[in-house]
C-alpha cells in the first residue's frame, strides 16, 4: 500500500471518473457533428428528403446542446468546489506567504477595510462575501462545544419560518 490516504485515492478516482465522462460527452458531440454534416451531403446530393433532414438535424442540435449544457455545468461545479477548497486552506496558504505575497492576496478578497472603533471591518469581493456570510451564520446556528455541521437557513430561501431544512 501507498502512503496515499483513503481520501487521496476517491479524490483521484472521482477525478479519473468525472475526466472519463466529460470525455464520453465531448465524444458524442462530435459524432453528432458528423452525423449531421455526412446528413447535409446526402440531402444536398437528394439521397434523403429535406423534411427527414430538417427533423433529424433538430433532434440532433437538441442533444448537442444538452451536451453542451452537462459539460458546462460540470465544469461550473468542478470550479466551485476548487473555491471552496482553497478557501477551506486559505488561512494555512495565508501564514506561509510573505508580506508582498499577503498583501496580493488581501487584495484579491478585499475591496476595502476600515478602522473604526477599535473594530477592523472588510469588504469583500465576490465569491468571497458569500463565503463570509455563510462562516457568519454558521457561527450563529451553532452553540458553543457542538460539532454538528451548520444547516445554513440564509441559503434555504424556499423555507419559511414554520419549516425544517431537510436532513
Amino acid at each position: 500500500m501507498t502512503g496515499q490516504s483513503w481520501s487521496g485515492r476517491a479524490h483521484r478516482d472521482e477525478k479519473q471518473f468525472h475526466d472519463e465522462a466529460i470525455t464520453r460527452l465531448q465524444a458524442q458531440y462530435v459524432k453528432l457533428e458528423d452525423r449531421l454534416d455526412a446528413m447535409y451531403v446526402d440531402k444536398l446530393d437528394g439521397r434523403i428528403e429535406v423534411t427527414f433532414f430538417d427533423r433529424k438535424a433538430s433532434e440532433w442540435r437538441a442533444e448537442q446542446h444538452r451536451i453542451r449544457q452537462t459539460i458546462q455545468t460540470q465544469s461550473y461545479f468542478d470550479e466551485g468546489l476548487r473555491l471552496l477548497e482553497l478557501a477551506r486552506r486559505a488561512h494555512m496558504l495565508f501564514r506561509q506567504q510573505p508580506a508582498n505575497e499577503k498583501r496580493r492576496l488581501l487584495g484579491f478578497v478585499v475591496s476595502n477595510c476600515t478602522w473604526k472603533q477599535g473594530e477592523l471591518r472588510a469588504t469583500y469581493h465576490q465569491p468571497f462575501d458569500l463565503l463570509a456570510i455563510a462562516a457568519k451564520g454558521a457561527r450563529e446556528e451553532s452553540p458553543p462545544g457542538e460539532s454538528s455541521r451548520p444547516v445554513f437557513r440564509n441559503w434555504l430561501p424556499e423555507l419559511d419560518s414554520n419549516q425544517q431544512p431537510p436532513g
